[in-house]
C-alpha cells in the first residue's frame, strides 16, 4: 500500500479524475449554473454526512468544534470555488476553463509561501513564472468576446482551490466530511435565491445526481485528503490529470473544438508544469537520499 507522499500524489490523482468529469455533466444538465448548484450541492451535502455518520461515528457539531476556523475557511471557500466552477463552464469553453485551472500547482505554490511560510524550490518559481504566461495567453484570448467573464470565474475558482489546499495541509486532522458538508451548505445558500430546482427535465435531475452522489463528492474526498500525505503544491501539481481529461470529455461528448490559443496557452501551462514537477521530485529524491 501507498505510504507518504505517493499516497498523497495517488489521491490527488484520483481526485482530479473523478471531478474532471464536472465539465461533462455540466454540460449534459445544460441549464443555468445557480440550479445546477443548487442540485448538485444538495445532493453531495447528503453524501458528506452520511459518510461522516459511517466512517467518523456521526457528532458533525463536535467535529466542528474541534477545529472551527478551519473547517469553516475550507466550507467557504469550497463552496464558492464550486460555484465559480460551474459558473465558468456555463460561460465559456470546457477547454479555457480547465486550461487556467492547471495553474493552480503554482498558485498553491505562492499562497503557500506568502500565507504558510512554506518553502518552495528555486526551479519552482521559474515554473511559476512560465505557467502565468500560459493562463494571460488565455484569458486575454478572450477579451472583448463572452468567454471572458467565464475565464475570469475560472481564475476565482483556482485562487479558493489553491488556498483550500493549503488550508488542509495546515489542519490535516480536521473532518473532510464536516469541511465539505459546510462546503454544500454554503453553496446551496449562495445558490437557492437564482436556482430553479422544481421546473427541470429529468436529463437535468440525472446529469446532477451523477455529478452529486458519487463523482463531485469522491473526488473532492480525495484531493482534500491528499495534503495529509503531501505538501499543497504537490497535490496541486495534478490539476493536469483533470485539464487532460476534462477536455477530452467535452471533444468526445460535445465536438467542443478548443480555439488555437488554449492550445498555445496550455502548451506554455505544460512547460511550467514540468519544470515545477521536475524540480519538486528531484528535492525528494536528494533528501530521501
Amino acid at each position: 500500500m501507498l505510504e507518504g507522499r505517493p499516497r498523497g500524489w495517488a489521491l490527488a490523482a484520483l481526485g482530479m479524475l473523478l471531478v474532471s468529469t464536472d465539465s461533462f455533466f455540466v454540460r449534459l444538465a445544460d441549464t443555468d449554473p445557480w440550479t445546477i448548484a443548487f442540485v448538485v450541492s444538495s445532493f453531495s451535502l447528503l453524501v458528506q454526512l452520511t459518510l461522516q455518520r459511517f466512517v467518523e461515528g456521526g457528532r458533525p457539531v463536535e467535529r466542528f468544534r474541534a477545529f472551527p476556523r478551519g473547517l469553516l475557511a475550507v466550507g467557504v471557500l469550497s463552496g464558492c470555488s464550486q460555484l465559480f466552477f460551474i459558473g465558468a463552464l456555463s460561460h465559456t469553453e470546457v477547454a479555457n476553463v480547465v486550461v487556467i485551472v492547471a495553474a493552480s500547482p503554482v498558485l498553491a505554490a505562492v499562497i503557500g509561501r506568502l500565507f504558510f511560510h512554506e518553502r518552495t524550490d528555486g526551479r519552482v518559481w521559474v515554473a511559476i513564472l512560465i505557467t502565468l504566461v500560459g493562463v494571460l495567453v488565455v484569458v486575454f484570448a478572450s477579451i472583448g468576446s463572452p468567454n471572458l467573464a467565464g475565464d475570469l470565474l475560472a481564475l476565482g475558482a483556482i485562487t479558493a482551490f489553491a488556498t483550500n489546499m493549503n488550508i488542509w495541509r495546515r489542519f490535516p486532522h480536521q473532518s473532510r466530511f464536516v469541511g465539505l458538508a459546510i462546503a454544500a451548505s454554503v453553496a446551496m445558500a449562495l445558490s437557492v435565491p437564482f436556482a430553479e430546482p422544481f421546473h427541470q427535465d429529468s436529463r437535468v435531475y440525472l446529469a446532477c445526481a451523477g455529478m452529486g452522489l458519487l463523482f463531485n463528492p469522491l473526488g473532492r474526498l480525495c484531493h482534500t485528503s491528499a495534503p495529509r500525505y503531501s505538501p499543497a503544491a504537490e497535490v496541486a501539481l495534478f490539476t493536469p490529470v483533470e485539464t487532460i481529461a476534462a477536455s477530452a470529455w467535452a471533444w468526445l461528448f460535445f465536438s467542443e473544438q478548443p480555439p488555437v490559443q488554449t492550445f498555445i496557452g496550455a502548451a506554455v501551462i505544460l512547460v511550467g508544469l514540468v519544470v515545477g514537477t521536475l524540480a519538486r521530485w528531484e528535492t525528494t529524491a536528494r533528501l530521501a537520499a
